[in-house]
């Protein structure tokens, strides 16, 4: 039986206006969830942490290229911020690997679509998120217990 694999995007809307853009590129066997963002500065580093608690495989977020955000640094700081938990997570040994960030030009469709086959690709390598393993295994163990 093959594996799904769950992929979070954070997105830039000055990057691509909504996920239709790239969405229908995405592999069957990858459940993306596309959260759009007016900018790449708006995500933090808690909601990368709970993407990954909610059984994420693998995180990326997609801004603007460096000099073209519309508000100064917002790609600057997401990238710091993703940097610090990709730091985080390789301290703990859940591979900070699992968390990418991409430039992307204002409606660059193709490079979305290639990123999303990459990360796709890339997937299968790293295999299923150690925390997401551990939330399933803790509600299967509630559910026997709950049963008893």
């Amino acid at each position: 039986m093959s594996r799904t694999f769950r992929l979070f995007i954070f997105y830039c809307t000055r990057t691509l206006e909504n996920e239709a853009e790239f969405l229908p590129a995405a592999d069957p066997a990858v459940e993306v969830h596309a959260i759009p963002m007016a900018c790449s500065s708006m995500v933090k580093d808690l909601f990368l942490l709970k993407a990954l608690e909610a059984g994420a495989d693998a995180v990326t977020v997609w801004v603007c290229p460096e000099g073209a955000c519309r508000h100064g640094e917002g790609n600057l700081r997401a990238r710091k911020r993703v940097q610090r938990v990709q730091s985080l997570l390789d301290e703990i040994d859940l591979y900070g690997c699992r968390l990418t960030l991409f430039h992307l030009g204002p409606g660059d469709r193709s490079s979305a679509i290639k990123i999303l086959r990459e990360i796709s690709g890339d997937l299968a390598g790293l295999g299923e998120n150690p925390a997401g393993i551990q939330k399933d295994r803790s509600k299967k163990q509630g559910t026997s217990n709950n049963t008893s």
